[in-house]
């Protein structure tokens, strides 16, 4: 089956709603949720795959960097609250309605549970509601503790959702905004790779391997989404995650960030 090109999935990560000070960046959140719910009204269907409740639960909690598997999942519980409500406050200015779906590993590898899943996607996107998804941290924590962040800040979640829901395009909101020849961070030279065709080991050996100081996910993380919804179909972009507003530049066509070809 094909896929549905009205329907695309966004993906922001921590690093892209926390500021320098490692509080809410309530500019960007803002600024995604009015270009998310204008998106929207123009016809489009959207799920919003967010990051971020780790984070938030810890400025809530004033914990300054919790280590422990204990403290990270009781702050995912705490913060998954506060993100929330700041989503549904912002969303709720632009007359947006959303619903929360949290996941664990096993609800998208189980055929009845995917069904389920995908039904519940179906019917909240055909009802005019923004779904926004986020792994079930508090009970779940394989992409806490992986040493090789195979979820990478939700990034492998998103391409997941993506697949299930058949969407047309994955965007995945980024502080690099794009795939580059070499790392940008070590090498101010580096050139920005607009259109990739196919991902390839070169690809990955081309990439340094570090996520942002707030988020657990690297480029690599990405590449494996990328690779991984392309080869089933779906389109994927990684654009800068601090300027929403290039979401309509993927929409319009406007050549932003890398866009990676579906096969």
């Amino acid at each position: 089956m094909g896929v549905y090109q009205n329907r695309i999935v966004v993906k922001v990560g921590t690093s892209t709603l926390m500021n320098e000070l490692n509080r809410s960046d309530l500019r960007t959140i803002e600024r995604l949720c009015r270009t998310l719910s204008d998106i929207h009204n123009s016809g489009f269907e959207v799920i919003l795959v967010s990051s971020g409740a780790i984070a938030f639960g810890s400025g809530k909690l004033n914990l300054k960097k919790p280590e422990s598997i204990r403290e990270k999942q009781a702050a995912a519980a705490v913060g998954q609250c506060s993100m929330l409500y700041l989503y549904d406050r912002f969303f709720g200015d632009y007359e947006t309605t959303i619903a929360q779906i949290l996941l664990s590993g096993d609800d998208l590898e189980q055929e009845a549970k995917r069904e389920n899943l995908l039904n519940t996607f179906d019917t909240l996107l055909g009802l005019g509601v923004i779904p926004i998804v986020n792994e079930n941290d508090s009970v779940n924590f394989s992409e806490i503790e992986s040493e090789d962040h195979l979820f990478g800040d939700n990034d492998m979640l998103s391409a997941e959702v993506a697949v299930l829901c058949r969407a047309g395009k994955l965007i995945i909101l980024s502080d690099t905004g794009g795939l580059f020849d070499r790392d940008p961070r070590l090498h101010p030279e580096a050139k920005l790779r607009e259109t990739v065709a196919s991902i390839d080991e070169e690809t990955f050996a081309a990439i340094g391997t570090r996520g942002s100081r707030r988020g657990s996910g690297g480029m690599k993380t990405k590449l494996r989404a990328a690779a991984h919804a392309t080869e089933r179909g779906t389109e994927t972009f990684i654009i800068r995650g601090k300027g929403p507003d290039a979401l309509y530049n993927v929409i319009q066509g406007v050549p932003t960030g890398t866009r990676f070809l579906a096969k």
